[in-house]
C-alpha cells in the first residue's frame, strides 16, 4: 500500500515508520508537524532543522507542515486530501500504542478521509516495545521531560536496557513515554544511511515541561 508515515522524531513513530516497511508498505514519505511559525516540531519540540537532517539520513522524502494553532484537525484532513490527489496515498502510518482516545480520533478522521489507518505497534507491550526497539539497533536519546514526572537530569539519556531498568525502578512510569513522560530523539538504526551528526545545545523551559535543544553539525 502507498502510504505516508507521521514522523515525530522519536522512536515510535521511527519504529512504526519502520515495521510499515517490513509489512511491504510503500512509504513514500515521512510527515512533521511544526508549530505556526516552522522552527520547532509540535510534538517533542525538536528543530524544524534537525527533522530535516533526520530525514536526509534515513533517505526519505519529508513533508514538513507548519499547523494553526486552532483547527489542526481541518489542516490534517486537507493536508491528506492533497497528498491522496498528488501522490495516490492510500494509508497513514501512526506510531501510536495505547491510548485510546488518540485511536478514536484516528479512526474516525481516516474513516473520513477514506484512508487506512495503520498502526504497526498498537497494543504492543510497552517494555517489550522499548527492548525491541533497542535490539532492533535503534539509538535514541531523550529530549524532553515532564517536569512533574521525571527530572531533568534525564535529558540526554541514551535509550538503552539501563534505561529501562532505571524506569522501572522509580515505578508508574510507562516505559516507552506514552503519556507524555518523557520524549525522544532517534539518531541511528536499520533505516538510517548514517548515524545523525548533532550537538546538544541548552535547556529550554516551557510550562512544566523541559526541552533539550538539539543542532545538526
Amino acid at each position: 500500500m502507498r502510504v505516508v508515515a507521521l514522523w515525530s522524531g522519536g522512536k515510535d513513530s521511527c519504529f512504526a515508520c519502520y515495521q510499515a516497511k517490513l509489512q511491504g508498505h510503500q512509504v513514500i514519505a515521512v510527515v512533521n508537524f511544526t508549530n505556526s511559525d516552522g522552527t520547532d516540531s509540535v510534538s517533542h519540540g525538536l528543530s524544524a532543522k534537525i527533522i530535516q537532517r533526520q530525514a536526509e539520513m534515513i533517505e526519505m522524502p519529508l513533508l514538513q507542515k507548519a499547523m494553526p494553532k486552532q483547527g489542526y484537525r481541518d489542516a490534517f484532513k486537507a493536508l491528506i486530501e492533497e497528498l491522496k490527489t498528488k501522490e495516490g496515498i492510500e494509508g497513514i502510518v501512526f506510531g501510536d500504542i495505547y491510548l485510546q482516545e488518540h485511536k478514536d480520533w484516528i479512526d474516525k478522521v481516516c474513516q473520513e478521509l477514506k484512508v487506512e489507518a495503520i498502526l504497526p505497534i498498537w497494543t504492543t507491550d510497552t517494555e517489550r516495545l522499548a527492548k525491541q526497539i533497542i535490539d532492533s539497533g535503534f539509538k535514541a536519546i531523550v529530549v524532553s521531560v515532564n517536569k512533574d514526572i521525571l527530572g531533568e537530569q534525564w535529558l540526554g539519556r541514551e535509550i538503552d536496557n539501563r534505561f529501562i531498568s532505571d524506569l522501572k525502578a522509580l515505578g508508574n512510569i510507562d516505559l516507552c513515554g506514552e503519556k507524555g513522560e518523557f520524549h525522544t530523539f532517534v539518531y541511528d538504526g536499520p533505516i538510517f544511511e548514517k548515524p545523525v551528526e548533532f550537538v546538544a545545545g541548552g535547556k529550554v523551559y516551557k510550562d512544566k515541561h523541559c526541552f533539550l535543544e538539539l543542532l545538526p553539525k
